[in-house]
């Protein structure tokens, strides 16, 4: 088995001891060297797994002290991200942090009228299924594909389709979990779009990469408790 595939698993066995054990956001995880004798692994596989972990919000490392929860995937997320699939799924931003933000930025500089069009159309089916009680995944992915089509470069689109499954399972839940807060939280959520779309229609390059980062890094904020 591949040094990856044994980092997930040991995200996995990671995320489960939190809830088995019923770790609250502060409690210090076990160490490296108890999770390593656990799971049967090196220290440096659970090193792996807790670096991601750590990326995705889920733990935190404190100089010194060890590891500690951060926040407890909800059971509202892990009914779309089971466990086993987590570290695959929540893996994706870091691509679509370069990929997503990258394609921002060319289709503020590169973007033609009709691609203009269809960004703005997909905003407004986004926007008006975000203000009703639908899913609204379907509209979030085709706004974001609308982007990465307007780089007018087919590498981008071939990349994205292929994390298709999982960024779709993300922006599933994503809306989901979101609805279930307060009102301002949809808000913020169109905002965030906006200031993307905004910047593409300004052609503004950086602006639009930065605005995409920002959303895809509070997007990822958002599906935790």
């Amino acid at each position: 088995m591949t040094q990856d595939r044994l980092a997930d698993r040991a995200y996995t066995g990671i995320v489960e001891l939190i809830d088995a054990d019923d770790l609250a956001v502060g409690d210090r995880l076990p160490s490296e060297a108890s999770l390593a004798e656990r799971f049967g692994m090196s220290r440096t596989i659970v090193r792996e797994a807790l670096a991601r972990l750590a990326s995705d919000g889920i733990t935190e490392a404190r100089r010194g002290a060890g590891s500690f929860v951060k926040s407890r995937p909800s059971d509202r997320m892990l009914a779309y991200m089971p466990t086993q699939g987590l570290s695959a799924t929540l893996g994706t931003y870091e691509v679509r942090f370069v990929l997503e933000a990258e394609a921002a930025r060319l289709a503020a500089t590169r973007r033609s009228g009709h691609d203009m069009a269809a960004i703005d159309a997909a905003l407004a089916a986004l926007r008006a299924t975000l203000l009703s009680s639908a899913p609204a995944h379907d509209e979030d992915m085709a706004l974001h594909r609308a982007i990465v089509l307007a780089t007018a470069n087919p590498a981008f689109l071939a990349t994205f389709d292929a994390l298709f499954p999982d960024v779709e399972r993300v922006m599933r839940a994503g809306v989901d979990i979101s609805r279930s807060r307060p009102p301002e939280v949809i808000g913020a959520m169109m905002r965030e779009h906006e200031m993307i779309v905004d910047a593409i229609r300004a052609q503004d390059g950086d602006a639009a990469a930065l605005a995409m980062r920002w959303h895809l890094s509070e997007g990822r904020k958002r599906l935790m408790p």
